[in-house]
């Protein structure tokens, strides 16, 4: 997934928008973007929206940022939308390994209960939200074959760490949320899932979104979220590998299997194993966005 955009659930009008966005997967949100009196409606409009939609040829992904495991919130937002067979869950304020277990036990009852396979459901877990979850980055790696990204988030951490702003005059991350982005990178990694970039607020500013996302690719992530529906033909673009990406990779990948070798040479530059693998890793994620 190259591009996953939030979208609030109670609102019909972007929820239909975003579907002819060009997002790879749509976050069908319960979470911040919906407040206190409105989460039994959101809810209900959530599941309706999947029921409506999760059986269209060529859809994006659909996915439901629920609220924390630590609030009570949690298990009436799963139970509200599993019958409508979503692709996966967003699950917030994660920390570590235990929370995933905690989803996945949730999600394995209620797939039982509506008679879906178990597993149909993945994750996505939001690394870094709590100061917490920054001491547990490293422990997804067992956690569930459920989980499939790791992303972060510099808004929650930034208010639990009492900071005045978590970007400095240019827009650029400051350091510890930096920390945060880095241990996000290395948790998913570790935990062999993909690696998403959190969101750019600054949405009307298209120049620094596109900084963002290239210095993202550049460092390992392979995707991002969106607030905007604008956003999202720069992100795709950007985790687009591009013909000269490929054939590249592919040279590589070819150079190898030609000569057996540890080590090859192409046009003057000595490529090793680390080359190949990242050669690997292109060309799959140009097969499938």
């Amino acid at each position: 997934m190259r591009s996953l955009l939030f979208v609030p659930a109670d609102s019909d009008k972007k929820l239909a928008k975003a579907l002819t966005s060009g997002a790879d997967a749509i976050l069908v949100d319960l979470e911040d973007s919906i407040a206190p009196e409105g989460k039994e409606g959101a809810r209900i409009s959530a599941a309706a929206f999947l029921k409506a939609h999760v059986n269209t040829p060529n859809r994006p992904r659909l996915f439901v940022r629920i609220n924390a495991m630590t609030t009570s919130l949690a298990d009436e937002d799963i139970a509200a939308v599993v019958a409508s067979r979503p692709d996966g869950i967003v699950l917030p304020k994660a920390e570590g390994e235990s929370s995933v277990v905690r989803l996945d036990k949730r999600l394995t009852a209620q797939e039982a209960k509506h008679g879906i396979d178990k597993g149909h459901i993945k994750i996505v877990a939001i690394a870094t939200e709590t100061a917490a979850s920054l001491f547990r980055a490293g422990t997804y790696r067992s956690s569930s074959d459920r989980l499939t990204g790791l992303t972060w988030g510099a808004e929650d951490l930034s208010a639990e760490l009492g900071a005045e702003a978590n970007r400095d005059k240019d827009g650029n991350f400051l350091d510890p949320y930096r920390f945060a982005r880095v241990l996000c990178l290395a948790g998913a990694a570790s935990a062999q899932v993909q690696a998403i970039d959190t969101v750019y607020v600054d949405f009307r500013n298209m120049a620094g979104l596109r900084r963002e996302t290239e210095e993202a690719r550049r460092d390992g992530f392979t995707g991002k979220m969106a607030i905007h529906p604008d956003q999202v033909a720069i992100i795709n673009e950007v985790f687009t590998p591009t013909k000269e990406a490929i054939a590249k990779a592919q040279a590589i990948v070819d150079a190898f299997a030609a000569s057996g070798a540890g080590v090859v040479g192409i046009d003057g530059v000595m490529y090793d194993r680390p080359h190949l693998a990242r050669a690997n890793a292109l060309l799959e994620r140009a097969k499938t966005p």
